[in-house]
């Protein structure tokens, strides 16, 4: 009896963690462009106090884009997603080994890198969104 008085009256399912709406490529993009944006300025200028502050805050925006990079793989993209776009998987890790790179450079081609494999990523992850 108290079996049945306890037990759930509803049941309740979802396809992800998290309503779906908390992932957005958009969050990597946006820190691999500050990214970016410091090795620009990073090469314009020669102060080195600035070239410190640069480089601190260069390698925080490119940890924080391998994290949302990492989020989206670990937590939005599911077996489906991977079966239909087999390269995901490889995708996924060149973005975050030209993010890696992006971090210890000062070079913007090393973010343009890191970007062009983000704006992969993104469209992809726009195309899950449609099914």
């Amino acid at each position: 009896m108290l079996s049945r008085l306890f037990a759930p009256k509803v049941k309740a399912s979802a396809h992800c963690d998290l309503p779906c709406g908390v992932y957005d490529p958009a969050q990597a993009r946006i820190e691999a462009e500050s990214v970016k944006a410091v090795q620009e300025k990073m090469g314009a200028n020669d102060d080195p106090h600035f070239q410190a502050r640069a480089t601190v805050i260069k390698e925080q925006r490119a940890e924080l884009a391998k994290h949302h990079v990492s989020v989206l793989w670990s937590d939005y993209f599911k077996p489906p997603h991977f079966e239909k776009y087999p390269e995901l998987h490889q995708l996924v890790n060149d973005a975050l080994k030209a993010l890696s790179a992006a971090k210890g450079s000062t070079d913007p081609a090393t973010g343009q890198k890191a970007l062009d494999y983000i704006a992969q990523i993104d469209k992809i992850f726009w195309e899950t969104k449609k099914a």
